[in-house]
């Protein structure tokens, strides 16, 4: 899968209109819509590279959209539920979904603890702490599946402090795939991968 901006040019204005009426994302932030949101959520790709696609995500905490709507869009075959309790968020991304036609993403307003269903695939991108994340995605991830965190440069600090908690719900850190965000400053990000055991 090798996408590029020109791809996302729907998605993009959509999200524009969207962010003007709900703050999805800072206005400072538009600018670097591309670079700093969809390429980072994008880096999905990394882990189905290593890890093959899986048939259903489930995105906590998906604010914006983010990762679950560049997922949505660029893996058609992937069944996307993008889970968040603010409403107007979801309602923001229901209007991108419509807009844009995608038939395989589909919004949940709830809060993680409340969810009875299990997912092959869980992520998370700029929501909580590991320690934090950790229990609400064990208990949505079905035995052997991966739990994928967006996490910045200090993603083993984060994994440091959660061990304990990581140990008690049965999630083992797989390995920590490292990129960089298209930035004039260098921007390291990681994928933490998780494997629910």
């Amino acid at each position: 899968m090798k996408l590029s901006k020109n791809d996302f040019s729907g998605y993009i204005e959509a999200f524009l209109v969207e962010n003007s009426k709900v703050n999805l994302i800072s206005k400072n932030d538009e600018k670097f819509l591309w670079e700093k949101h969809i390429f980072d959520s994008l880096a999905i790709e990394k882990f189905f590279d290593k890890y093959g696609i899986r048939k259903k995500l489930l995105d906590i905490g998906t604010g914006g959209g983010f990762p679950s709507v560049p997922a949505a869009i660029a893996y058609p075959e992937l069944e996307v539920y993008a889970l968040d309790s603010i409403r107007k968020k979801l309602n923001a991304i229901d209007n991108i979904k419509s807009a844009l036609n995608l038939k395989n993403l589909h919004t949940i307003c709830e809060r993680a603890e409340k969810l009875t269903d299990k997912y092959e695939l869980v992520t998370s991108r700029a929501v909580a702490s590991m320690k934090i994340l950790a229990g609400y995605a064990s208990c949505l991830l079905q035995s052997g599946g991966y739990f994928v965190a967006y996490k910045s440069i200090k993603a083993q600090e984060e994994i440091n402090e959660a061990l304990p908690i990581l140990q008690k719900s049965g999630l083992k850190v797989e390995e920590i795939i490292e990129y960089n965000l298209p930035l004039e400053e260098n921007h390291v990000r990681n994928l933490v991968v998780l494997k629910k055991y």
